[in-house]
């Protein structure tokens, strides 16, 4: 009789194991179904067509499908459009798109600032984008050329991330640009929880030179990028692009100076760095003396488009090289 009851009891248990389990299962699925759900709600970024927009000019412009044939003149945007995955949609490039290398085997349609019309044309494009070096009334002629001209304008690190967001939801690639910046917001968190451990007392002063005897002021992304890095500009008391003073350069006496990599001075033939080293009286700068100088390529330094986070952590590591180690 115990056996027999003993049998019996490891049969209910075993049943009500059975029972829990396949409860468990279905209590699984469910929850797996419901995330399943949840997930396609966050990740499904479609663009719902007709889509009207407003560029940097505030012109607003209708799309009634995703852009199947675009042309790029500004290297930044081609880089942006690259990064989303529309390489095969692009029809036209600037003369000055090298980056990806894919970039540089599509069809050219001139300068930055005042592209070739004829060449766009011919691309027959649904989608124009103009960069910052774009003057607002080249955008307007082409739009008289019935083109659909989208200008975007980057002052700050907020508004190249934007444009990105943007240029995905016109071309319904929405998701891949939001993948993008938060790995850009990503760098900029661990670069910007760096700098905010330094003292203000031990901050580095900062000159950079982009172009031989330019350098930038204050509302300008690159000078964006030295302060996120916990660098002072010294020529943060100008607004925008500057031509250097070379005497308050050496009064200013920076720690660390940065130039943009591989570039030559037109009218003395010199490296930009040998020219920097050799004007009178620089000798005396501390970041001179000490050798803090640093060439960064100056394309990642000056395209307001993906990279840019990869210009602010080298930019980091370049003022201070004790805390942002790669």
């Amino acid at each position: 009789m115990k056996k027999f009851l003993a049998l019996i009891l490891t049969v209910v248990m075993m049943v009500t194991i059975s029972a829990c389990g396949t409860a468990n299962e279905s209590s699984g699925a469910d929850k797996n179904r419901k995330s399943e759900t949840a997930t396609k709600e966050v990740t499904d970024k479609a663009t719902v067509y007709p889509l009207t927009v407003k560029d940097a000019t505030g012109t607003e412009l209708t799309f009634d499908k995703a852009p199947e044939r675009i042309v790029s003149t500004s290297p930044s945007e081609t880089e942006i459009l690259f990064a989303l995955g529309l390489g095969d949609k692009i029809y036209g490039v600037s003369d000055y798109d090298d980056y990806p290398k894919e970039a540089a085997a599509k069809p050219k349609v001139g300068g930055v600032t005042k592209p070739n019309e004829e060449a766009i044309m011919a691309a027959n494009p649904d989608l124009v984008i103009g960069g910052i070096s774009m003057k607002d009334d080249i955008a307007e002629k082409f739009r008289g050329l019935d083109l659909k001209v989208y200008k975007t304008e980057p002052k700050k690190i907020e508004d190249i991330l934007n444009n990105i967001i943007q240029i995905g939801i016109i071309t319904d690639t929405q998701e891949k640009a939001e993948k993008l910046v938060a790995q850009m917001k990503e760098d900029i968190r661990t670069v910007t929880q760096a700098a905010a451990t330094i003292k203000e007392e031990d901050k580095k002063k900062v000159y950079i030179e982009f172009s031989p005897g330019w350098t930038v002021g204050k509302g300008e992304f690159m000078d964006e990028l030295i302060t996120m890095a916990g660098g002072v500009n010294i020529a943060s008391d100008m607004k925008g692009w500057n031509a250097i003073n070379e005497e308050k350069i050496i009064q200013d006496n920076p720690d660390v100076i940065l130039y943009s990599a591989n570039v030559v001075d037109d009218k003395s033939g010199k490296p930009l760095e040998e020219l920097i080293k050799s004007r009178s009286g620089w000798d005396k700068i501390t970041a001179i003396k000490e050798g803090r100088l640093t060439g960064i390529e100056g394309n990642i330094m000056s395209r307001p488009g993906p990279r840019i986070t990869d210009a602010l952590k080298q930019i980091a590591e370049a003022i201070y090289p004790e805390s942002f180690k790669k």
